[in-house]
């Protein structure tokens, strides 16, 4: 009698939990305890962050999907999460764009710490944090015999990330940006004036610029986020369109700058401004003319922040000529190219 008492007593059990997993993806005998840490994961990708949490221990708690929510919005049906039964088992999903990510409350911090720039020196890079977590809401009463569930999740990004993601358009610039896990910047351009009054755009003659001619530089960032500006890592010519080009000479980087090159502007708003004398390439002798492309690679800063990014000048290393030769933009720099500029060398004989 006993025995057949605990047989109906099993069965009864059995048939609560399948009854419970009823129409979702779950296995009774996996499935039948209480959510775990190894029950969410989480996707930081390029525009989105996703969060997939499996959904059959929540309904073994007691819970349904209307019960999950980011950071307590347990109100707002934008935070909710949605089911996915083609999968196994069912999971939850989560989806929250970075072009709107503290919409349902998740915390956005601003670190900085060291990593190796550009040129493989040790420079001060910020990165940002995304976190937050889902839950399940508090009942009412003083007592409750459901278990609280709790997810937590975060992703870092470079802060070229963490912007208003636009078209990539330009003006008078070319753009390309080295990835690492994805790519989220923001429009940007380099545009060449012929005066510090930054009005009137370059007008290069037919015969090109006198050497020593002083051009005037701006580059800007549209569709930024008030909380960013941009700070301008380094400025460098090469003979050639290509950034990589191993020909290169500097005009600023860091504490070391040209003598003919002045820095205008930098860090302080969503724009750069500088100016520099154009010169020729000595490779260009036998030629009537020399080309020069201009390169800047540039990094968003927060703008409280990027006083923290400007070198402190008089306590870095000089760098060599191999490291500048050898260098090469960092993952999340953002390299605008504009140009050529052509320079008129002289007469030939």
């Amino acid at each position: 009698m006993e025995r057949i008492c605990l047989i109906l007593l099993l069965m009864g059990r059995t048939t609560s939990v399948l009854a419970q997993f009823n129409g979702y993806n779950c296995d009774a005998n996996y499935h039948s305890r209480f959510p775990a840490e190894r029950d969410i994961s989480v996707y930081c990708g390029v525009q989105t962050m996703t969060l997939k949490i499996n959904f059959c221990p929540v309904l073994f708690s007691g819970y349904t999907v209307a019960d999950l929510a980011l950071n307590g919005r347990h109100g707002d049906t934008h935070c909710r999460g949605f089911i996915n039964n083609n999968t196994f088992p069912t999971a939850v999903l989560f989806s929250i764009s970075l072009s709107t990510l503290e919409a349902c409350g998740n915390s956005l911090v601003v670190t900085t710490a060291y990593g190796a720039n550009a040129y493989g020196n040790m420079s001060l890079v910020q990165i940002g944090n995304i976190s937050g977590y889902i839950d399940t809401p508090d009942p009412p009463s003083i007592i409750s015999y459901l278990p609280g569930l709790l997810y937590k999740f975060s992703c870092s990004y470079p802060l070229e990330y963490l912007v208003n993601n636009s078209q990539l358009a330009s003006s008078s610039a070319a753009i390309s940006v080295k990835d690492s896990n994805g790519t989220f910047v923001s429009t940007l351009s380099m545009i060449l004036y012929n005066d510090s009054t930054y009005n009137q755009q370059l007008s290069i003659p037919m015969a090109g610029l006198a050497l020593k001619t002083r051009v005037f530089s701006a580059v800007k960032a549209t569709n930024l986020d008030k909380r960013w500006n941009i700070l301008m890592d380094y400025c460098y010519t090469t003979p050639s369109g290509n950034p990589n080009d191993e020909l290169r000479y500097d005009l600023f980087f860091g504490c070391h700058k040209d003598p003919q090159t002045t820095v205008f502007e930098n860090g302080k708003s969503q724009m750069g401004r500088f100016a520099f004398e154009v010169f020729r390439f000595v490779k260009h002798r036998h030629q009537k003319m020399s080309t020069v492309f201009l390169h800047c690679v540039t990094k968003l800063c927060r703008v409280d922040d990027c006083v923290l990014l400007m070198p402190i000048c008089g306590h870095r290393r000089r760098r060599d000529v191999e490291d500048s030769l050898e260098s090469r933009p960092s993952s999340g720099d953002a390299i605008i190219t504009a140009g050529p500029i052509i320079t008129r060398i002289g007469t030939l004989f």
